[in-house]
């Protein structure tokens, strides 16, 4: 337990510094699986299951990115993890800023993996309310056949395609209540580019040159706004950079975990 909130969560349990995966929206620590062992002979590496997604309860209609960070403060705490460095891919991100907002005693850095600290556009939000109601209709399965291969640049898709099934099989076994209630959670996140622009947490970039939901010019002003963050980009990858290109995400990674 995570104060009150149940949290399904791994621990290699070993390792003088500790690094904290957090999964992205339509995943679990699923997601981890093939990349972990890139990771945990040189850290220690935890993985969980945010409130909403895997197996962890849903406790609302809206999962705020807040209270998400809490109950991973919560769990830390719990295995006895007093800091680390955490790791947000995509919505993973979104919560590992709210972290650093609420927690910044616990970290030695932060890691945003394929997410940016700004609030949902308009037509972000709007695509979400879309998405809340195709999911009240029951017709979650249209998004296990369109998000999963979204994610990955057009040239991997081919050679992804286990990863691309898992990924859908995630989808398929995540409850309903849960997608909601993280659909809502991201639609009322505020921007946080300030408070990156502030902290004196160590900051790490990691982005795909062809990531179809962070465009280049969102990178390059995402960059240029954060000028103390450090940078890695990875030039054959697309949003899921951690799959497509395990070798040098892990080593930046771990590089980052470090010198942090």
């Amino acid at each position: 337990m995570a104060g009150s909130t149940a949290l399904h969560v791994c621990d290699s349990q070993t390792g003088d510094r500790c690094v904290v995966l957090l999964h992205g929206y339509l995943e679990s620590l699923l997601v981890w699986d093939d990349f972990v062992p890139y990771l945990y002979k040189e850290v220690r590496v935890v993985t969980l299951d945010l409130p909403g997604h895997g197996i962890s309860m849903v406790t609302g209609e809206t999962h705020t990115m807040e209270f998400l960070a809490d109950t991973v403060a919560a769990g830390l705490r719990a295995l006895g993890i007093e800091r680390c460095t955490l790791v947000g891919h995509s919505m993973g991100g979104y919560v590992a800023l709210a972290f650093a907002e609420r927690h910044a005693e616990m970290l030695d850095g932060v890691v945003l993996l394929s997410s940016t600290p700004y609030a949902d556009t308009p037509e972000k939000a709007e695509n979400r309310r879309r998405e809340i109601a195709l999911i009240r209709a029951g017709k979650k399965e249209l998004l296990t056949h369109t998000a999963p291969a979204a994610g990955f640049a057009a040239e991997n898709r081919a050679r992804m395609k286990e990863a691309i099934e898992e990924l859908g099989e995630q989808i398929f076994v995540t409850e309903d209540e849960g997608i909601v209630a993280l659909l809502n959670g991201m639609i009322a996140r505020p921007d946080r580019s300030e408070l990156l622009r502030t902290t004196s947490v160590p900051v790490l970039f990691i982005l795909g040159c062809k990531d179809d939901y962070i465009p280049a010019a969102t990178a390059d002003r995402m960059i240029a706004e954060h000028p103390a963050a450090r940078v890695v980009r990875l030039e054959h990858a697309g949003h899921m950079g951690f799959l497509e290109e395990p070798e040098t995400t892990a080593r930046a990674i771990l590089d980052f975990a470090k010198k942090a």
